[in-house]
């Protein structure tokens, strides 16, 4: 158990990731007394997606290849349709996934966030939600998709859009608190 005074989150994106998805995650966990990282796959600034365009930039804090999941508590994945493409595609991305999974530790995807489980073979028997749009993205990989502001199965915690975002920090807080649980799926 880690209290999130005490608790490191890592929260990885790249450029098009969905604004609001990012930095309400990174300012409320923070705002609870964590300490947050944000990773994008260069290690360099990043831009966000707001409404129909280009959104503000972001601060990055290091490179995903320089992060290990062993020195945090907790992953973060925001969504918006083009982040979760790039990082699902990406080896470095899918390989820190994995580890997460494996370790038991919580991990958090938001909207279309949950492609990057989907691609980590983590969903089968899972009860999981996402954006609507990928619903049979879910259920194909085998996920028992849930029409539901967040779901949470053995640390996997999914949220559907920026309306949950509240619901989402919330769940996250609450299962970082919980700790490790028993390792998860990943595709090898």
């Amino acid at each position: 158990m880690t209290d999130i005074k005490d608790a490191r989150i890592l929260i990885i994106a790249t450029d098009g990731f969905e604004q609001s998805e990012l930095e309400v995650p990174r300012d409320k966990l923070k705002q609870a007394g964590a300490k947050v990282t944000v990773a994008s796959p260069s290690g360099d600034q990043i831009c966000g997606w707001e409404k129909d365009d280009w959104g503000r930039p972001v601060p990055v804090d290091t490179a995903i290849s320089a992060v290990s999941p062993q020195n945090y508590d907790a992953l973060v994945i925001p969504g918006g349709q083009i982040n979760p493409d790039k990082l699902r595609v990406d080896q470095g991305a899918m390989t820190l996934v994995k580890d997460f999974l494996k370790s038991g530790k919580p991990v958090a995807a938001i909207c279309h966030g949950p492609w990057l489980l989907v691609e980590a073979d983590a969903l089968r028997g899972r009860d999981v939600t996402s954006y609507h749009s990928i619903r049979r993205d879910v259920e194909n990989a085998g996920g028992n998709w849930i029409d539901k502001e967040v779901v949470v199965d053995q640390g996997i915690i999914t949220s559907r859009s920026p309306k949950d975002l509240d619901a989402f920090v919330k769940k996250i807080i609450e299962e970082v608190e919980e700790g490790k649980h028993a390792p998860r799926r990943a595709a090898e």
